[in-house]
């Protein structure tokens, strides 16, 4: 696969998680005010439910709207949890990421060392040279905090008695520490990581062409039988594939050239004859 393909998932995987943040924030969008203390309603107007929904939308600008069921949105907070359960797939996924680039930067010698992550700091403190993939590790860890309030505000919801959860503060509490500090991570890892990301080129073509996966695609032209030949006599003697299928004449230069184009490795193709 090309870096522009695995670059390009990880905006995919974001993308879906943007639409998953707008769904949850039409949940947490509908209050519950008017309802006092169980949802009933009582002790107050019959208009103050509307009025004070009015109110809240032109002080906030949010397009809030009152409940349909005010008992039902004062006992349950789905709502608060389907968010929460959204920002920690945020988080799984950012982390995930983040693994990915502190892997494919791993090296330079003892490592995968596809790209090169831009230095934020002198480097190791042991190891002279050495750049330290600091910021997607910062991510990393908050991420596991937004994975552990996630479970705080799992268990507080869970733990509510008939209309009333006296457990909602720290649920506030634990949104708000995974919304600000979600928001702070994803924009460190922007500026300071993502912009400054880099190829290494010759690394990468290299790692292809002494590929002995490259076998797989060679496969249907000189069948199962020889490319497994191939592939053990490419791993006995750390040649390449590409110099091994030539010097068995099993294919023309320019029909294994054409095979072995990156345009054909990366995607679906009809196989000439």
């Amino acid at each position: 696969m090309t870096l522009g393909q695995e670059f390009r998932t990880y905006a995919v995987m974001v993308g879906e998680d943007q639409d998953r943040l707008r769904e949850a924030i039409l949940l947490v969008s509908e209050i519950n005010m008017g309802g006092t203390a169980i949802g009933t309603g009582i002790a107050s107007h019959p208009d103050y439910a509307a009025l004070v929904c009015k109110h809240l939308k032109a002080i906030t600008g949010i397009a809030l709207l009152t409940a349909p069921d005010l008992i039902e949105a004062t006992q349950d907070c789905g709502a608060f949890v389907q968010l929460s359960g959204v920002l920690k797939r945020v988080a799984v996924k950012l982390s995930k990421i983040c693994n990915d680039l502190r892997l494919l930067s791993s090296g330079p010698r003892a490592g995968f060392n596809e790209i090169n992550l831009p230095a934020v700091q002198a480097g190791s403190s042991i190891m002279p040279g050495k750049v330290n993939p600091v910021i997607p590790e910062v991510v990393n860890q908050v991420a596991f905090e937004v994975i552990g309030n996630d479970l705080t505000v799992t268990m507080a919801a869970e733990a509510g008695q008939l209309q009333l959860n006296a457990f909602e503060p720290i649920i506030a509490h634990s949104l708000f520490k995974s919304i600000n500090h979600l928001r702070a991570a994803c924009l460190t890892l922007e500026e300071r990581c993502v912009r400054g990301v880099t190829a290494n080129a010759e690394r990468l073509r290299s790692s292809v062409e002494n590929s002995i996966g490259l076998i797989t695609a060679l496969n249907p032209y000189i069948g199962y039988e020889k490319a497994t030949a191939l592939a053990l006599e490419a791993h006995r003697t750390g040649r390449g594939v590409a110099e091994l299928v030539l010097e068995h004449r099993l294919l023309p230069p320019a029909t294994l050239s054409a095979i072995l184009a990156p345009e054909v490795l990366t995607k679906p193709h009809h196989r000439k004859r």
